[in-house]
C-alpha cells in the first residue's frame, strides 16, 4: 500500500507539473504576438512616419524641448522604457520573492502592457508623443511581466526538463507570432477591400495585439499557482535601490554573475535586431511593408523549428556550446545584412530565414541555462537582472543604434555597429565554468549542460 502510494503521489506531482508547463507556454502565446506584430514589424515604421509628420523643417521633433531627429525617436523610446523598466522590475522581482505572490503581479504587469498596446490604435496624425508614452508603458510591462513569467521555470521544470520546457514556450510564443501576422497581412494588403486606410490598418493591428495579449493571459492565471515564499529577511525597497542590493547579492554568486554579464551583452545586440531590423529594412534598403511582413513572418515560423531543433542541439552538445555556435552564426548573418542591395528582397528573406533558425533557440537556450544558476528562493528578484535585456527590452543596443544614425544619417552603419555585442558576448560566455556554477548556486548539475 505505501508505494502504491508513493506512486499515485508521484503520478499526480508530474500530472500537476505538466499542467502548470501548459499553462506556462499559454504566456509566450499570449505575449509574443506583442513582440512580433508590435515592436518587430509595425510601430517602428509607423511611429517614424508619426514623427517625421510632426518634426520641423530639419527633421526633428523636440519631445520635453530636446532636439531628436525623427528616425532616432523610437530607438530611443525603447532605450527609456529600459530604463523604467530597471527602476520596477528589481523591486516587483524582490517583492514577488518575498510574498511568494508571483501570479497576482504577473496578471497586473501583463494587463497594464495590454492596456497600452490596445490604446495604440489611437495612435495617429503627429501623436508621436503619445506614441513614445505607450511604447515605455507597454516594453517596461512587458519587460516585468516576462521576468516572472520566467522565474517560474525553475519551480515547474526539474533539471533535466529545462532546455525542453524553455524551448516549447518559446516555439509556442513564435507560433502565435506567425499565426497572427498572417491575420495582420491580409488585412494591411488588402485595406481597401476592408474599406480602411493603411493608417487605420496599421493601428487595427497594433490594437489587436494587446486584446490577443490580454485574451490569452488568462490560461496562465489560471493554471499557474504561487508558491510558499522563502524565509527572508527585509522589505523591498525603491528602484536603484534595489538593483544594487540584487547585485550585491548576486557578488556572493560571480560566477552567475558572469553569465548574466555575457547574456546581457549579446543578447543586447539581438534585442536590437529584432526591434530595428524592420526599421532598418524600410529606410536604408527601400523595402515595403509587405516585403518586411512577409520576412517577420519567414522569421517566426523557421524559429519555431529553429527554437526545437537547438533545444534537442543541446542534448547532445550541451547548451553553453549550442549558444556559442548560436552567436557566431548572429554574427556572419549580420555582417551579411551590411552588404545587402536596395531593393532587393530576395537577399532580405534569405537574411531573415537565417535570423529565423537561431533566433529562438540562443533566447531559449540562455534562459534554461541561467535558470540553474539562480540560488533556490531567488528567481524573481534574479531572473529581474537577466530580464533587462530581453524581449527588446535592452538600452545600450538602440542607444548605439540610434547615436550611430543620428551622427552618421546610415542604417547601415547602424547595423553593423551591433556586430560587437555578438562578439564581446562569445569571448565573456566561452570563459564562464557552468558546471561549478551551477553547483555554486546550490542547484543540481544536469549530466549534460
Amino acid at each position: 500500500m505505501g508505494i502504491d502510494t508513493l506512486r499515485t503521489a508521484a503520478s499526480d506531482e508530474a500530472a500537476g507539473r505538466r499542467r502548470e508547463q501548459r499553462g506556462w507556454y499559454f504566456y509566450d502565446w499570449a505575449c509574443s504576438v506583442y513582440s512580433t506584430s508590435v515592436l518587430t514589424v509595425f510601430l517602428g515604421p509607423y511611429l517614424t512616419s508619426v514623427a517625421r509628420q510632426a518634426a520641423d523643417a530639419d527633421g526633428y521633433v523636440h519631445p520635453l524641448g530636446v532636439p531628436v531627429r525623427a528616425g532616432s525617436f523610437f530607438a530611443y523610446s525603447v532605450s527609456l522604457s529600459v530604463i523604467v523598466a530597471v527602476l520596477v522590475m528589481p523591486v516587483v522581482g524582490a517583492a514577488a520573492d518575498r510574498t511568494g505572490r508571483k501570479r497576482p503581479l504577473l496578471g497586473a504587469a501583463a494587463y497594464a502592457g495590454a492596456a497600452a498596446t490596445t490604446a495604440m490604435f489611437f495612435l495617429g496624425g503627429d501623436r508621436y508623443l503619445l506614441g513614445g508614452a505607450l511604447l515605455i508603458v507597454a516594453n517596461a510591462a512587458q519587460s516585468v511581466a516576462m521576468m516572472l513569467y520566467n522565474s517560474y521555470l525553475p519551480q515547474i521544470a526539474p533539471p533535466e526538463e529545462r532546455d525542453a520546457v524553455s524551448s516549447r514556450g518559446w516555439a509556442f510564443g513564435y507560433a502565435a507570432g506567425s499565426l497572427v501576422l498572417v491575420i495582420n497581412l491580409v488585412l494591411y494588403l488588402a485595406h481597401d477591400s476592408f474599406g480602411v486606410s493603411e493608417s487605420t490598418a496599421v493601428r487595427i493591428c497594433l490594437a489587436s495585439a494587446g486584446l490577443w495579449w490580454g485574451g490569452f493571459t488568462l490560461i496562465p492565471l489560471l493554471r499557474l499557482r504561487d508558491r510558499p515564499a522563502a524565509a527572508r529577511e527585509g522589505t523591498t525597497t525603491p528602484g536603484l535601490r534595489q538593483l544594487v542590493a540584487t547585485v550585491r547579492d548576486m557578488r556572493r554568486h560571480p560566477l552567475t554573475l558572469s553569465f548574466l554579464l555575457a547574456y546581457l551583452v549579446y543578447n543586447d545586440g539581438i534585442q536590437t535586431v529584432i526591434s530595428q531590423a524592420s526599421l532598418y529594412g524600410s529606410e536604408e534598403l527601400g523595402l515595403g511593408q509587405s516585403t518586411l511582413i512577409g520576412a517577420v513572418l519567414l522569421v517566426q515560423l523557421l524559429a519555431v523549428a529553429g527554437a526545437l531543433g537547438m533545444g534537442r542541439l543541446a542534448r547532445t552538445y550541451g547548451a553553453k556550446r549550442t549558444i556559442l555556435g548560436s552567436l557566431v552564426a548572429w554574427t556572419l548573418t549580420l555582417g551579411a545584412g551590411y552588404f545587402l542591395p536596395a531593393r532587393a528582397p530576395v537577399g532580405f528573406f534569405l537574411l531573415a530565414a537565417a535570423i529565423g533558425l537561431v533566433l529562438g533557440g540562443s533566447q531559449a537556450l540562455s534562459r534554461s541555462l541561467f535558470s540553474h544558476l539562480v540560488p533556490p528562493g531567488k528567481e524573481a528578484e534574479y531572473f529581474s537582472a537577466y530580464e533587462m535585456s530581453d524581449r527588446g527590452m535592452s538600452w545600450l543596443g538602440p542607444l548605439l543604434f540610434g547615436m550611430t544614425y543620428q551622427l552618421t544619417g546610415s542604417y547601415r552603419d547602424a547595423i553593423v555597429s551591433l556586430v560587437a555585442f555578438f562578439v564581446i558576448g562569445f569571448g565573456l560566455l566561452a570563459r564562464v565554468p557552468v558546471r561549478r556554477a551551477i553547483g555554486d548556486a546550490g542547484n543540481p548539475v544536469p549530466e549534460r549542460i
